[in-house]
C-alpha cells in the first residue's frame, strides 16, 4: 500500500503547488472560490487520497487472498 501511495502523495504535492501558483490567474474563471480557499484545497486533496487508497486496496487485497505456492509455481 505504501508504494503504491507515493506517486499520489507526490502528485498530490506537485498539484497543490502548481494550484497554489496558478490560483490568481484561474480565479477570474471560478466565481466564489479565492484563490487560496483552504476548504478547496482540503476536500480536493481529500478526494484524491481516498481514491489512491481504493486503487491500491484492490490489488493489495487479492494479493493476500493468492496462495503463495501457487503464485510461485506459475511464474
Amino acid at each position: 500500500m505504501v508504494e503504491g501511495l507515493k506517486p499520489t502523495l507526490a502528485g498530490l504535492g506537485i498539484g497543490l503547488l502548481g494550484a497554489a501558483a496558478l490560483g490568481r490567474v484561474l480565479s477570474t474563471l471560478v466565481f466564489g472560490v479565492t484563490p487560496r480557499d483552504a476548504a478547496t484545497f482540503a476536500a480536493v486533496s481529500g478526494v484524491v487520497i481516498v481514491v489512491g487508497l481504493l486503487s491500491c486496496l484492490l490489488p493489495a487485497y487479492r494479493a493476500t487472498r493468492v496462495d503463495p505456492l501457487q503464485a510461485l509455481r506459475t511464474e
